[in-house]
């Protein structure tokens, strides 16, 4: 099957379609002296969504990330992980993006944060019923802010990454293997076989959200992965992270890695395994990732 064939069956799969790039209702600017954060109130199509946007205080298109935020059962989070971080980062990544020259946008996801009004297992339950997943919902507005960070003026549209720790790396690798317009990825935690998961009677430790009927028969994590060949993308996880078992992940990256083997680019995965590391981003995970993106996007332009 044709590439973009295959990427229109998954959002078949998923119950859903790109969403347009939202309208901004309200923003508001702080100036936290190295870097600037602006607060958003975004209109997708009659819902306000809650987005914070890090940025350079420079002038100039600069590149940019679209970062996806995590689950771990604190559905009050949501987009403040990018200001405040959580548990399992080793600090706020949003103004570690903004001092290496990116703008970074991160919105609530359903039930997180602004949106935390409604419980996970009520919203899949009234999204199945009604013909639609979660996930779909979730990475339809992805694209959607994906548009806006593309529409910016200060933002290079042929530079933009996507990141996320756990449920913001699901999100993050497949964002990007369903739209090339982002051009690199790298992602934390979150990268297993579905189908091993289950095998090995590990998938009850992810959220519901992950709820796709007919998954496992149309596709897989690896071949999901697969679709960012040949961009770069780079693979960190924690050797001793239950939700990512090393045979759910050897699955996985056998089917990632024959992609990227078919596509001419072998060079341009990375899977870094970290040992006596569970759920949880390490010192070297940061190093790496920022060392990622600056290799593959670069600094801002002037």
């Amino acid at each position: 099957m044709h590439k973009q064939d295959y990427i229109s069956k998954l959002w078949e799969l998923f119950r859903a379609q790109p969403a347009p790039a939202p309208q901004v209702i309200r923003a508001t600017e702080e100036d936290r002296g190295d870097y600037v954060v602006e607060t958003l109130d975004l209109d997708y199509a009659g819902t306000s969504i809650r987005g914070f946007l890090t940025r350079p205080k420079a002038t100039g298109r600069h590149p940019a990330m679209l970062y996806a935020h995590a689950h771990g059962r604190r559905y009050d989070i949501g987009a403040g992980e990018l200001l405040d971080g959580r548990a399992a980062l080793r600090g706020p990544l949003g103004p570690v993006f903004a001092r290496a020259g990116f703008v970074t946008l991160c919105i609530d996801m359903p039930c997180f944060g602004a949106r935390s009004g409604v419980s996970e297992d009520a919203l899949v339950k009234q999204t199945l019923w009604r013909g639609h997943t979660v996930m779909g919902q979730m990475l339809s507005e992805l694209s959607g802010a994906l548009s806006y960070l593309c529409a910016r003026s200060d933002v290079d549209a042929e530079r933009i990454g996507t990141f996320g720790i756990s449920m913001g790396a699901t999100h993050a690798y497949m964002l990007a293997g369903l739209d090339a317009r982002i051009k690199a990825v790298a992602h934390l935690c979150c990268y297993a076989d579905f189908e091993t998961l289950i095998e090995l009677d590990h998938h009850d430790l992810h959220g519901h959200y992950l709820t796709i009927p007919g998954f496992s028969h149309a596709t897989s994590v690896g071949q999901i992965a697969g679709l960012v060949a040949p961009r770069p993308q780079l693979i960190c996880n924690g050797a001793d992270d239950p939700l990512t078992p090393p045979a759910a992940i050897a699955r996985a990256y056998q089917e990632t890695e024959a992609a990227y083997q078919a596509s001419g680019s072998p060079e341009n995965l990375s899977y870094i395994a970290y040992p006596d590391t569970g759920h949880t981003e390490t010192d070297a995970m940061r190093d790496e990732v920022m060392a990622f993106f600056a290799t593959h996007l670069g600094h801002a332009k002037g």
